[in-house]
């Protein structure tokens, strides 16, 4: 084979291979940015580097994925349900009580579907997977 044949041929493998990584990369960020929602653009922000902020938030989906969660029962939703609207109801006359229950109570629920409930920071994190508009708020 000729020599510039075969420079030619390496410059197509390095084009090609350089596309399927930025392809690959592309819809990463964008599997990330749908499982995450405000979250993603949160973290990019907090972080001030994309790549570390999506192999952290990677790293998060992976933790969450070998949990064992499991649904909450009717009858305990129910009663879920009627805690957090108690616990709304107090906010305008305790509300430094209304928020301490209200962190229980998260943390209580956490804890029946099989979320480790640890600090603060890590229940959001493990929270932001699944539901990342939810701890934007």
């Amino acid at each position: 084979m000729e020599t510039t044949t075969l420079i030619l041929l390496g410059m197509l493998v390095v084009a090609v291979v350089t596309a399927a990584i930025l392809l690959v990369r592309r819809h990463r960020s964008r599997r990330l940015r749908e499982t995450f929602g405000p979250e993603y653009e949160r973290t990019v922000r907090e972080t001030d580097d994309r790549r570390r902020a999506e192999a952290e938030l990677e790293a998060r989906r992976r933790r969450v994925e070998d949990l064992d969660l499991r649904d909450i029962q009717p009858d305990d939703a129910t009663r879920y349900t009627s805690a957090w609207k108690a616990v709304q109801g107090r906010f305008v006359d305790d509300p430094p009580g209304a928020i301490g229950e209200a962190d229980r109570l998260v943390g209580e629920v956490m804890a029946a579907r099989g979320y480790p409930v640890t600090d603060f920071e890590q229940r959001a994190a493990d929270l932001s997977v699944g539901h990342g508009t939810v701890v934007e708020q």
